[in-house]
């Protein structure tokens, strides 16, 4: 072995021990491995400016971008209205089924970020039943297409750099179909063995928030528990104003009125909740489109202390509108609109498009202006033109009349000039970590295979593998695949599997192929842990689960995974 094969080889081990033994991020790690191997010259400068805008990442990338106006359209109020009624079975199968086809056409974490609120919201059961079946199906879904995960596109960036054809728009999916089928039997089958975490903390419900019943509301005339306000997690129905009177407490046989104002106490998500009942409308509603939500706190030398909203004139003078109030512990009685401001009180606000222009003059009314995370939703209309913009682009690019590239760039650059998404947000999804893994991981991989060093690996699993043949060097390949990302994350283990497979295939003198689909199968097969899949961790401390959670469902699902992946790779992608 050379001596750039060997450094290489080192690099490559440094980035797998830190991955195992340390808490360094993967960027860190992939990052400082291409930065020592170019700067030792094992790495061209052209070859690593390439990878670093490798098409695949770029269209990753861009789909990352435009996931942020998606989780913002009804589709996501749609799904939590789905989880509202009927066993858990059926819950658990209706919230698979829709995640796992959401997943197949845009990326499936952030599918997961975008349900994560509708499953905490859900009226019936606690998020601990339903967040793991809502990542497995999400990983699932991410199987059937090319752009349903990260790890499909940046396999897919690793085959283009290996100069072989692009996969294709659902190159993934015969076997994604079945390991769907499977994987979802699992799911439902064993969605009962999983936890009752059901966390009530009213304590920690600060904001008032206010909506009024609308004419026509399916809500009135019908009782307050009939209408399950009472049963709305981290949402409690404090109080009624009805004709100028206050109904307090409120009890369950309640009836409503139209005209009704509820005034509820909740946490900044409950915005959405709210916007999500039919029949409600939230205050301030007619001037809420999908904004980003602020939150201010009133200064002392606030010209509107003293004031409610109306005197204020809140809306005219500041250009937003305020959709919730926060004094303390402090409970806040009267209507949003009457509640007289006071310093240290803490606002969320629905910014209009001229705010932002007068930040600058707020100094003296606010302490501090805080971009949160969470967004309001968008209204019908504009839901529908989101969406369809999105199948537009997806369709033109199946028909091969619109690169999806292209599309997809287009599409971003008309959600900027509507506003639909801010350059704000924009900069905040960004995600700086994937560009830095995918691209040091393709320079790295370019590199094992130039130095020889993956043929070596590769030669190396033939010997070991001599009595099995090609069908025990593809198992190989996908256990090796399945055990890092269980280890190390499932894009890292995509890098660091895919040379071997590649060079395995090359070696036997076969296809690759069926090797690249075992990685890319093998990547996203990370059932049994928290920490190898990026859904899986986003569920795992909002579902206060153990590791033994994951244990109950993940291994038999792993197992039936892994049997009908290997048994469908050789028919689908024969040698």
């Amino acid at each position: 072995m050379g001596w750039d094969a060997l450094l290489i080889s080192c690099l490559l081990l440094g980035i797998v021990a830190g991955l195992l033994f340390t808490k360094l991020k993967p960027a860190i790690l992939f990052g400082g491995a291409a930065f020592i191997a170019f700067q030792l010259g094992l790495i061209r400068l052209d070859a690593l400016a390439e990878n670093f805008t490798n098409r695949s990442l770029l269209t990753l990338v861009l789909l990352i971008l435009l996931s942020s106006a998606l989780e913002k359209t009804r589709l996501v109020g749609w799904v939590s209205g789905q989880l509202a009624t009927g066993s858990l079975g059926l819950v658990v199968t209706k919230l698979a089924l829709s995640t796992a086809f959401l997943s197949s056409f845009t990326n499936n974490t952030a599918v997961v970020v975008s349900l994560i609120g509708a499953v905490k919201r859900n009226r019936r059961y606690a998020p601990s039943r339903l967040l793991i079946p809502l990542s497995y199906a999400a990983i699932l879904g991410g199987t059937l297409t090319l752009i349903g995960t990260s790890t499909n596109l940046i396999i897919n960036s690793f085959v283009e750099s290996m100069g072989m054809e692009s996969l294709g728009f659902f190159a993934p999916s015969p076997i994604g179909l079945a390991v769907l089928a499977g994987g979802l039997f699992v799911i439902i089958s064993l969605c009962y063995l999983l936890p009752d975490y059901d966390i009530k903390d009213e304590d920690n419900l600060p904001y008032v928030l206010e909506a009024v019943v609308v004419p026509g509301s399916p809500l009135a005339g019908q009782t307050v528990s009939e209408n399950a306000l009472r049963a709305l997690r981290r949402l409690y129905l404090a109080e009624i104003l009805r004709d100028g009177e206050i109904i307090a407490p409120v009890c369950p046989d309640t009836l409503l009125r139209e005209g009704d104002k509820l005034q509820f106490c909740g946490d900044v998500e409950s915005v959405a909740t709210l916007q999500e009942i039919p029949g409600l409308a939230l205050f301030g509603q007619h001037h809420i489109n999908g904004q980003n939500l602020l939150e201010v706190v009133v200064s002392q030398s606030a010209s509107i202390l003293g004031k409610n909203l109306k005197e204020a004139q809140f809306r005219e003078n500041f250009n937003a509108v305020v959709v919730a109030i926060r004094r303390g512990y402090e409970k806040l009685e009267g209507g949003l609109g009457n509640i007289e401001l006071l310093a240290g009180d803490t606002l969320v606000l629905v910014p209009g498009k001229g705010f932002f222009s007068l930040k600058k003059s707020f100094e003296r009314e606010f302490v501090f202006i805080n971009d949160l995370e969470s967004s309001a939703r968008l209204d019908g209309e504009l839901s529908f033109w989101v969406l369809g913009g999105f199948c537009g682009v997806i369709a033109l690019s199946l028909l091969e009349w619109v690169p999806l590239f292209k599309g997809l760039s287009i599409y971003l650059v008309l959600l900027l000039l509507t506003g639909v998404v801010s350059l704000n947000q924009v900069k905040r999804r960004f995600p700086v970590e994937i560009v830095v893994v995918v691209g040091s991981a393709l320079s790295l991989a370019q590199s094992m295979l130039e130095t020889g060093m993956s043929a070596r690996v590769g030669a190396l699993f033939i010997y070991l593998f001599n009595d099995w043949g090609v069908y025990g060097a593809l198992i190989a390949t996908y256990l090796l695949t399945l055990v890092l990302t269980e280890l190390v994350t499932n894009n890292a283990a995509a890098a660091l599997a895919f040379p071997i497979g590649y060079s395995l295939a090359l070696g036997y003198g076969v296809d690759p192929m069926a090797f690249v689909m075992a990685v890319l199968f093998g990547a996203s097969a990370s059932f049994i842990s928290p920490f190898g899949y990026q859904t899986n961790l986003l569920v795992y401390s909002v579902g206060n689960y153990q590791l033994s959670d994951y244990l109950r469902i993940g291994l038999p699902l792993s197992i039936v995974y892994s049997f009908l992946v290997l048994g469908l790779l050789p028919v689908f992608f024969p040698f």
